[in-house]
């Protein structure tokens, strides 16, 4: 029998006042049920660079304003320009940080914002004449390129969250190999995510496969940075649906020796299903989980490609689960 999968869990940095403090520039707190869903599974690190370089709760807004200097980050209501206290704040903050697995910031913030911050010509009333990263956020994005990096609005978006659970999950597990430090770990780690792999790019698959290939012949606090850099590279980029197909006809393949035809074409109408958008994903994915639970292929029963973060947090729509308002109930 297949056995549920235990999970690491990750640790993400959250701009504080999503989920955590009412630490806004008006003193609210963000609602995020995303991030709320993640709390029992993840450990966070609240940080909100506004606070913490002294601005109070509440406090004048912010902005990012372009000089003939470069940009500066300004307080209009008082005049202080408070670009180095941000960098000075950014560069400790992130050396000071332990073993993270990714980021969720604040949108549009000018200190926190990853992308679509308001770029001004002057701290008086002006329309933005550029959009780009907020000043804590850009150097987190310079700082941990390839991580995953998302704000709370993106993450609303199923495919953008799913990407990034998948991608935090993993790491927090590739965390373990590195504290542990033997090849042991290496191999067992690339050996149960090579369907998770290859679902994200069949080429990255190949180079992490050469890298554990040659394991033997250099040490292992070489080999596991190296295959920490290519994993993030690999898996940088949402799998395609295409990719995800490719997956389960290769799953497929180590199973259908045990089924009759008519269990075979069903499935393979399935995969149709699912390639032509009547279907999603995780139903076509659960008939092999099935019949793993009576025909236990070795090479299938561990791979986390049918788990890859804890089911509390898998989401489908309302409508695509026949929930909410009965058809037939009055108004």
């Amino acid at each position: 029998m297949q056995k549920k999968r235990s999970f690491q869990r990750p640790v993400i940095v959250i701009s504080r006042c999503i989920e955590h403090d009412p630490v806004r520039y008006n003193g609210d707190m963000i609602s995020s049920p995303e991030v709320a869903a993640m709390k029992p599974y993840v450990s966070f690190i609240p940080v909100c660079p506004e606070v913490e370089i002294g601005l109070g709760i509440p406090r004048s807004s912010i902005r990012i304003v372009r000089t003939s200097a470069g940009d500066r980050l300004i307080q209009p209501a008082t005049d202080r320009d408070l670009t180095e206290m941000m960098d000075d704040f950014s560069q400790t903050f992130i050396q000071s940080l332990p073993p993270v697995d990714g980021f969720i910031l604040k949108n549009k913030s000018p200190t926190s914002g990853i992308a679509n911050v308001n770029v001004y010509p002057s701290g008086g009333k002006s329309r933005a004449i550029e959009k780009g990263p907020g000043f804590f956020g850009k150097r987190i994005l310079q700082a941990f390129s390839d991580y995953p990096i998302e704000d709370e609005g993106r993450i609303r978006n199923l495919r953008i969250r799913e990407h990034f659970l998948t991608r935090v999950f993993m790491l927090a597990d590739f965390r373990q190999v590195e504290s542990g430090g033997t090849m042991s770990a290496l191999v067992k780690f690339h050996s149960e995510n090579k369907l998770l792999l290859m679902a994200y790019s069949q080429a990255g698959l190949a180079t992490l496969g050469r890298i554990v290939a040659n394991a033997p012949h250099y040490p292992p606090h070489t080999i596991i940075p190296e295959y920490r850099r290519a994993l993030l590279k690999a898996t940088r980029l949402p799998p395609r649906y295409t990719s995800h197909i490719n997956v389960l006809l290769h799953s497929f393949g180590y199973i259908s020796d045990h089924l009759s035809s008519e269990e075979k074409r069903f499935f393979l109408e399935q995969v149709e299903a699912y390639r032509s958008g009547r279907l999603p994903l995780p139903a076509v994915r659960i008939i092999i989980q099935t019949w793993l639970l009576i025909y236990p292929v070795a090479y299938l029963k561990n791979q986390t490609w049918f788990a890859p973060y804890p089911d509390g947090l898998v989401s489908l729509p309302a409508e695509e689960l026949q929930r909410g308002r009965e058809m037939y109930e009055q108004s």
